[in-house]
């Protein structure tokens, strides 16, 4: 077993102009998913992420509002998951609701060192 990083990227849009009962539909759906996947014993941790942040650069030299890329590129959020390999992991990560907004799973392998 291995551990793997779920990136969700993109979905963003159609959800910050959601009513309060959408938007506690949605997480509705991100709480079953998430409550199935730690019965299976298969979820270790994972949040949302904020909106605002910072992208340093250039060896902290450079530090900018951010992140500012397109809609389909920012990262909403994470969870890290045990799977047997690369493609299992990714077949867990086919019950994601992010995909319902159009969003993307980035899936990694977490290397031990």
């Amino acid at each position: 077993m291995s551990n793997f990083l779920f990136l969700f990227r993109g979905g963003q849009e159609r959800s910050m102009n959601q009513s309060p009962e959408e938007m506690q539909i949605e997480m509705q759906k991100w709480i079953t998913w998430m409550s199935k996947l730690k019965e299976k014993g298969q979820l270790i941790d994972g949040l949302p992420l904020g909106h605002e942040g910072k992208v340093v650069a250039n060896k902290g030299e450079l530090v900018t509002n951010g992140p500012f890329a397109e809609g389909a590129e920012i990262v909403g959020g994470y969870l890290i998951v045990t799977a047997d390999s690369l493609d299992h992991a990714v077949e867990i990560s086919k019950g994601c609701p992010n995909y319902d907004y159009g969003g993307t799973t980035e899936v990694r392998e977490i290397l031990a060192v």
